[in-house]
């Protein structure tokens, strides 16, 4: 693994993971009907900043392997979706639109996982947790666009 390729993915995911900061929940979230099953708040940096290591590392070691272009146009497709959904959530409060974005979230990193693992298992291993996260996620969007008016 080239660690400069490694340095460019994670200045990638770094700037997904500031949206986070930039739109972070507030009032309107903390008032929202939420799943029971919805983790305490200090999980979610916690678990995103694994996940964003992870999928850099994951992307560095496909990144310069033969037939790696459609891996990589999966990586950037879901790196967008990613950044996408937390200003449309909880900046616009548009939970509807969230779980649109977050369900081509999900099949853009369970291609991503594939391909991934065709080229590195190990790279394709180091994503199966963040698809096994944005289930959880999802269920949560949609709790709160089923239960919240």
């Amino acid at each position: 693994m080239d660690w400069r390729v490694l340095v460019i993915f994670l200045a990638s995911v770094t700037v997904a993971a500031a949206t986070g900061s930039l739109f972070s929940p507030s009032d309107w979230y903390a008032s929202l009907n939420r799943a029971p099953w919805t983790p305490p708040g200090w999980v979610f940096p916690v678990v995103w900043t694994t996940l964003y290591v992870l999928m850099a590392i994951a992307a560095a070691r496909v990144a310069n392997l033969p037939g790696a272009g459609i891996a990589l146009a999966l990586f950037a497709l879901q790196i967008a979706l990613n950044t996408l959904w937390t200003p449309v959530f909880f900046g616009a409060h548009r939970v509807g639109a969230g779980l649109a974005i977050i369900c081509g979230l999900w099949l853009a990193v369970a291609f991503m996982l594939v391909a991934f693992w065709r080229l590195d298992r190990l790279a394709g291993a180091l994503i199966a947790p963040y698809l096994a996260w944005l289930t959880i996620a999802a269920s949560l969007n949609l709790w709160i666009w089923r239960f919240n008016p």
